[in-house]
């Protein structure tokens, strides 16, 4: 198989399973893709708790004046 038929069938599955649209595919890195995968099947770590998105969200704004 090549790389292009591996990426459409990924592609094709994610539509179906996660609902995801073409760019939202082509726009996850393959960590995003394998985390999500993960937690679906109830593996990889547990998610974060309320103060560490608070402190995530302190540290990493989204926007340039740290508004959320």
């Amino acid at each position: 198989m090549t790389f292009a038929d591996v990426a459409a069938q990924l592609a094709a599955r994610t539509a179906l399973i996660l609902g995801w649209r073409p760019d939202d595919f082509w726009n996850a890195t393959p960590a995003e893709l394998l985390g999500i995968l993960q937690a679906m099947a109830g593996e990889g770590d547990a998610p974060p708790n309320a103060d560490a998105v608070h402190q995530l969200m302190m540290r990493f704004p989204d926007s340039p004046s740290g508004e959320t």
